[in-house]
């Protein structure tokens, strides 16, 4: 796996936590620790994104759209 470094600034008292995590092998190492808590803060955000998106639709407009689509005849294929 080709990885990238990077330096960051971080609070010690935070850093004595990655540090405690580290030795208590939840984690293998400070890189471990923070690769996973940027995948996952990335994934909230992903998750709230489509949420807000999710948001604008309209219920009954999505609702109509579904109907509309269970009453065609299923034994036929819909012409695209």
């Amino acid at each position: 796996m080709n990885l990238a470094k990077i330096a960051i600034s971080i609070e010690p008292a935070l850093l004595k936590r990655v540090d405690s995590l580290v030795r208590r092998k939840v984690f293998r190492s400070r890189s471990e620790i923070f690769q996973v808590a940027v995948s996952e803060q990335i994934e909230r955000l992903d998750e709230d994104a489509l949420s807000r998106e999710c948001a604008k639709l309209d219920p009954a407009e999505e609702r109509a759209f579904a109907d509309m689509g269970l009453s065609n005849d299923l034994t036929e294929w819909p012409t695209y």
